[in-house]
Parts: structure tokens; C-alpha cells; sequence
């Protein structure tokens, strides 16, 4: 072992004198030794010997067996029996799912809403300052492709597939049981509840795992793997069985909720191309088509890595839906969509703890039953199908910040950019159906967005933009996904094998592929729902791990701090008495030649001067002055 390695296992090394240092000598409860950890110029051979030292078990082709192959023969067997038998695994999937709505509602309902809380509290509290990282550490991307990253990745084709649909839905056939009033009165309450399923709440999710893994992976220096964000509970467990099954389980939720994003984005992009004229009534083979053709597209970016192809992706994607809302807000009726914005927003503070708590526990009819289902409930088992995967991702690209910066930026700004965004298209749509044509009482949702471009000049560009804009978000949620899965396979490497990377993106595109020959959105739906009720109890978890990783780190801090000061007050004030005695003649003439001999002849009980013998016991040293 080196010197350094000593010093950083709390063996010693130079003294820091600046109290905001990072500490070379913190336990390896914070941070381990830099030789465990994997550096950005180590060889692909060098990561995965620190891998292993650090415990992760990884085979022959830089995978994971014991994570590798349950999660791959579970989900391809999924999709097998759902291509082979669509009905039967149809009435399963929807059976599992009126089974979780109607007895663990109410579960999913507390969970979503404690995750918000817990957020907002640990952002507020002093652990808030602890850095992602070194304390030295900068942020590794710039604030803006930070921010594109996390929020395509985060939302994606959910914001296009529903921007007008469910506000629109909310006030015509799809009503939240227990609303009082119809039609155009129903306004503020549906995009209350429609900021509620996009805002601060999904955002919430994604921010307690993404915070747990940054934590482990850049502060402890722990490989990019769910399971070391629970070691603070597991201990050394996670190395385990323990620690397989919560990545199979993390998979298990990537790829179902990868795999109901693109079967809504094909969907979307089939209503599309049916309104430029391109195609007619869009088939499930002709789905299928758009599935393997894009799924072929994301393998291409995905082996690229999160520097080139996530990266521009991101950026270029949300460079395009701003250019869409803002032609949106300009061409639709301005005033009436910052109004709606607005009175939203007030409906939504006003309502807040209300509709975060309902669980229709006073309406037991079915109908109630089914609209939680489809909606509510949907969004929240969708969200913490997808948390593992967007946790994963922005806990890798947000090195350098710290636990506030992270919660203010992952929680709040893409809240807030969600909420203007259902605002402007959401808006035309209740403006158009209440105030204008009055024609989208029956619209789908995959066609919504399409039949407002109608209303903008220009139409026929923006419906090709509009397809662009879906397909960018296709290819970024999929090769990012399959990076994520990829790299929980392979026992937390950062550059997984290619070959596992187009596996897992061909298996995303297989299963979503198979869940709507077995029944479309429902069964999309169902898919999510029931894979998302083992993560949330991961997710709980994560939060005591995190409140007890957080506390120790902070405690050492506070140690570390509270020591260096002592140090340096202590340097000073002997640099201070130092200089007064050498500076002071008067203090010889006061002290007695015979005192200062009676203490340098001063020992403890077992040492004696030099010269004395063991004969010298029990009696006297000579006396200087008789001598004398």
C-alpha cells in the first residue's frame, strides 16, 4: 500500500491547514482510497480490477452473471409469452394492475408525496452543502447541458404524447371523479392536476435516487450500481445476493418504463405522419416498423457514450421543443395562455397537499377506480418505473454539485419549465375547445398536438418538426436507457461492452413491441404500474440510507473543520508567546539558577536521569549546593 493510500485510510499524511480542503484522511464510510477508485484516464482492464476489489463480481465479457442473466431471461421471457399469448398476458397485466389500484392506491399515493417532502427538507437542512464529489471537485457539464440532459431524459415523450391531451381530457370525457362542474368550469382544476403528474412530484423521485447514487459513486467513489446506494443499511450485504436483486429489480423498471415511453412515441409519431398525409390509419405492423427503425437509430447513438451522442441529442432536442412552445405561444392566443399559466399555478399552490393525498377513498365506484388507474396512479408507477434509469443517468453527469444545487436544479427548474410548457399546449387546446372550433371533444392524444398546429401557419413544416422533436426524444430515452441497463449489468462499469448495448436496446424495443400486441396503452400502462411496486420500497429505503450517509459525512466535516481551527489557533498563539519570550531579557533575572536545576532534575515516576543506578532507590541525589 502507498504512502498516499495510508493517509487516506486515516494512517497519517501532511496536515491540512485550510478547513475547506478536501480531508486525505476521512474513514472509508466517506470516502475511499483513491486506488479503489476508478479515475477518468484508467484502462477499461484497470476499471474492472478496481470493480472487483471493491466486490462487484464481474464475468467473462465485462458482465454481472448473477445480474446479467435473471434480468435478461425474465424480460425476454415476458416478451415472448406476451407476443405469443397477447390475451392471456393481457388479462394478467390488467389484472395485477386493478389489484394494485384498488389495495396499495393509497401506498403509492403516500410514497410519491413523502419523496417530495423528503427533497425539499434535505435541500433546506446544512447537509445541503456537501459537494458531489471532492469539495474541490467542479461540475463536470455546463448548467444548460446539465439541465437538457436530466430533462429529456427525465420526461421526454411524455410531455409531447400528453401536452395537450390530458389537460383537454380533464375537462371533456375525462373528468376526475368528485369534481364539482363541467366543461370549461373544470379548467384550473385539470391543469392543477396536471402539473401535479408532471411537476415537482415525478421530479421528486428522480431526485432522491439520483441524489443516492451521486453520493455513493462521486463522494464515496462506489461504481455507477444501484446497490451502493443502499450499502449504509446492507453494509458489506450489498455485495450479494442482496445487491443483485436490487439491480435486477432496477433493470426490471428501466426497461418496462423505456419500453412505454416508445410505445407511446410510435404511437405519436403513426398520428403524425397521418396528418402530413404521409400514411393513412396507422396499423400495429406499421408500429412495429417505427419501432425497429428508430431502436436502430438509438443503437447507433448509444455506443457514442453520454460525451457525443446523449450530449448533443439533449441539447439539440430541447433547443427544438423551446422553438416549438415558443411558435405555440406566439401564433396561439397569448394573452389567454399567460392567463392560464397564471390561474394555474394558483390553482395548483391552493390544491397542492389535496391532490397529493387524494385517493378517492369516499367514491367507490368503479369508474373512480378506473380513472386513478389510468391516470394518477399510472404516472406515479411510470415515474418510479423510470427513476432507476434517470437516477442513473444524471447521478453520472452531475459531479461537482452539491446536494442543494442538485435538489434546486433537478426538482424545481424542470418543474417550473414543465408547468409553462402544459400551459402554452394545453392552453390552445382548452382555448381552441371552449373558446374557438369546439372540435376536440374526441381527439386521441397521439393526433392532440398535430390538430393545434392547424390553427399556426406554416402547418405542414411544424407537424415535421413535431415528428423530429418525438423521434430526437426517442432515440435520447433509449440510448440513454440501454447505457444505464448496460452498466448496472456489467457490475457498475462506465463503459460497459458495446455488444450489451445494442443487446439491451434491441430488447427495449422487443418488449414494447410485444406490450402493444397484447393490448396497447393499457397494457403499456399495466406494465409500469406493477414493475414500479418492489422499486418504491428500493426508493424508501434510499432515503434512510441517504439521511445516514449524509449524517456521517457531515459529522466528519464538522470534526475535520473543528480540528484544522483548533490547529491553526493553536500555531498562533504559540508563534505569539515565542516571539514575547525571546523578546523579554527581564524574565532570566527573575528565575533562580537553583529552580531552573530543581526542573531539569525533574522526572516522572519510571524515568530517572542518566547515570543513576537502581542503588540510587529510596535515596537522595546529592545535593548541588552541599557540593558547592
Amino acid at each position: 500500500m502507498t504512502d498516499s493510500d495510508t493517509a487516506e485510510n486515516g494512517g497519517g499524511g501532511p496536515a491540512v491547514t485550510d478547513p475547506t480542503a478536501w480531508p486525505e484522511h476521512l474513514p472509508e464510510t466517506v470516502h475511499l482510497p483513491r486506488s479503489m477508485q476508478i479515475a477518468e484516464d484508467d484502462t477499461d482492464e484497470e476499471i474492472t480490477a478496481k470493480l472487483r476489489r471493491q466486490g462487484a463480481r464481474i464475468g467473462a465479457g465485462t458482465i454481472a452473471p448473477a445480474v446479467f442473466w435473471p434480468a435478461l431471461i425474465v424480460i425476454l421471457a415476458v416478451a415472448m409469452l406476451s407476443v405469443l399469448f397477447p390475451e392471456t398476458s393481457s388479462k394478467v397485466m390488467t389484472g395485477l394492475q386493478g389489484w394494485i389500484v384498488a389495495d396499495l392506491g393509497w401506498y403509492y399515493m403516500l410514497a410519491i408525496g413523502g419523496f417530495v417532502a423528503f427533497a425539499i427538507v434535505l435541500a433546506l437542512s446544512s447537509y445541503g452543502r456537501i459537494r458531489l464529489g471532492r469539495d474541490d471537485d467542479t461540475p463536470e457539464f455546463g448548467l444548460f447541458s446539465w439541465f437538457a440532459m436530466l430533462f429529456a431524459a427525465g420526461m421526454g415523450i411524455g410531455l409531447v404524447f400528453y401536452g395537450v391531451a390530458e389537460p383537454l381530457g380533464y375537462t371533456t370525457g375525462n373528468a376526475k371523479p368528485g369534481w364539482n362542474g363541467e366543461g370549461v368550469e373544470l379548467s384550473g382544476l385539470a391543469m392543477a392536476q396536471t402539473f401535479m403528474h408532471w411537476g415537482l412530484h415525478p421530479w421528486a423521485a428522480y431526485a432522491v435516487i439520483g441524489l443516492a447514487l451521486a453520493y455513493a459513486i462521486h463522494r464515496r467513489g462506489r461504481p455507477v450500481s444501484i446497490r451502493w446506494a443502499l450499502e449504509p443499511i446492507f453494509g458489506e450485504r450489498v455485495k450479494g445476493w442482496v445487491g443483485d436483486v436490487i439491480d435486477v429489480l432496477a433493470i426490471f423498471g428501466t426497461v418496462f418504463g423505456i419500453a412505454t415511453s416508445l410505445g407511446l412515441g410510435v404511437q405519436q409519431i403513426a398520428a403524425g405522419m397521418s396528418a402530413i398525409g404521409v400514411v393513412g390509419e396507422a396499423s400495429n405492423g406499421f408500429l412495429i416498423v417505427l419501432i425497429v427503425v428508430i431502436t436502430f437509430l438509438a443503437t447507433l447513438s448509444v455506443v457514442s457514450g453520454v460525451g457525443v451522442g446523449i450530449k448533443w441529442l439533449s441539447n439539440a432536442n430541447l433547443s427544438l421543443a423551446g422553438l416549438l412552445m415558443i411558435v405555440a405561444l406566439i401564433f396561439g392566443p397569448t394573452v389567454f395562455l399567460m392567463q392560464n399559466f397564471v390561474e394555474a399555478l394558483g390553482v395548483y399552490l391552493t390544491n397542492f397537499f389535496h391532490i397529493t393525498l387524494d385517493v378517492g377513498a369516499y367514491d367507490r365506484s368503479t369508474e373512480a377506480q378506473e380513472w386513478f388507474s389510468g391516470n394518477t396512479l399510472f404516472y406515479w408507477g411510470w415515474w418510479i418505473a423510470w427513476a432507476p434509469f434517470v437516477g442513473v443517468f444524471i447521478a453520472r453527469i452531475s459531479r461537482g454539485r452539491t446536494v442543494r444545487e442538485f435538489i434546486a436544479g433537478v426538482l424545481l427548474v424542470p418543474s417550473f419549465v414543465g408547468m409553462i410548457w402544459f400551459s402554452i399546449w394545453g392552453g390552445n387546446g382548452l382555448y381552441r375547445q371552449w373558446f374557438g372550433a369546439g372540435d376536440l371533444g374526441d381527439i386521441t392524444a397521439p393526433e392532440s398536438m398535430f390538430r393545434i398546429f392547424e390553427d399556426f401557419p406554416l402547418t405542414g413544416l411544424l407537424s415535421i418538426l413535431g415528428i423530429v422533436l418525438v423521434t430526437i426524444f426517442f432515440i435520447t430515452s433509449s440510448d440513454s436507457g440501454s447505457l444505464v441497463v448496460d452498466m448496472l449489468a456489467s457490475g457498475g462499469h462506465p463503459n460497459p461492452p458495446i455488444w450489451s448495448r445494442v443487446l439491451w436496446a434491441c430488447l427495449e424495443g422487443f418488449l414494447a413491441i410485444a406490450l402493444l400486441l397484447s393490448g396497447g396503452l393499457t397494457s403499456l400502462q399495466a406494465g409500469s404500474l406493477v414493475t414500479a411496486l418492489p422499486f418504491s420500497v428500493i426508493l424508501i429505503l434510499m432515503c434512510i440510507a441517504l439521511v445516514k450517509a449524509l449524517g456521517l459525512d457531515h459529522a466528519v466535516l464538522q470534526q475535520h473543520e473543528r480540528t484544522q481551527r483548533l490547529e491553526a489557533l493553536t500555531s498562533h498563539l504559540t508563534g505569539e508567546l515565542s516571539s514575547s519570550f525571546a523578546e523579554s531579557s527581564e524574565l532570566e533575572t527573575f528565575v533562580d539558577d537553583r529552580i531552573d536545576y530543581r526542573l531539569s532534575r525533574t522526572r516522572g515516576a519510571f524515568k530517572r536521569p542518566k547515570g543513576e543506578g537502581s542503588g540510587a532507590v529510596g535515596g537522595s541525589a546529592p545535593r548541588r549546593d552541599a557540593q558547592e
